[in-house]
């Protein structure tokens, strides 16, 4: 892997905190356009240690798996997280 890792990771958390107007979850493959030279799974890699490190949250439906910052959105107030 090319990048820092803490480098990579704080320009995941600033690019969910710019869209959180908008948005509080994201598409794995939002990821992966912010860091367009790295293989996805290194990207992933990146994704699951911000949510060990309780940063950002995983969701999934099923069929769908998205991202968010820790406390943002609709999800987080009815799983009483705030």
């Amino acid at each position: 892997m090319a990048l820092d890792p803490e480098s990579a990771k704080a320009e995941i958390i600033k690019f969910c905190e710019e869209k959180s107007a908008n948005k509080s979850k994201f598409y794995f493959n939002d990821f992966t356009k912010l860091f367009p030279d790295e293989k996805s799974r290194d990207v992933k890699k990146l994704l699951t240690q911000l949510v060990q490190e309780e940063k950002m949250v995983f969701w999934s439906s099923g069929s769908t798996t998205m991202y968010g910052l820790t406390g943002a959105g609709k999800q987080a107030h009815s799983e009483g997280e705030d």
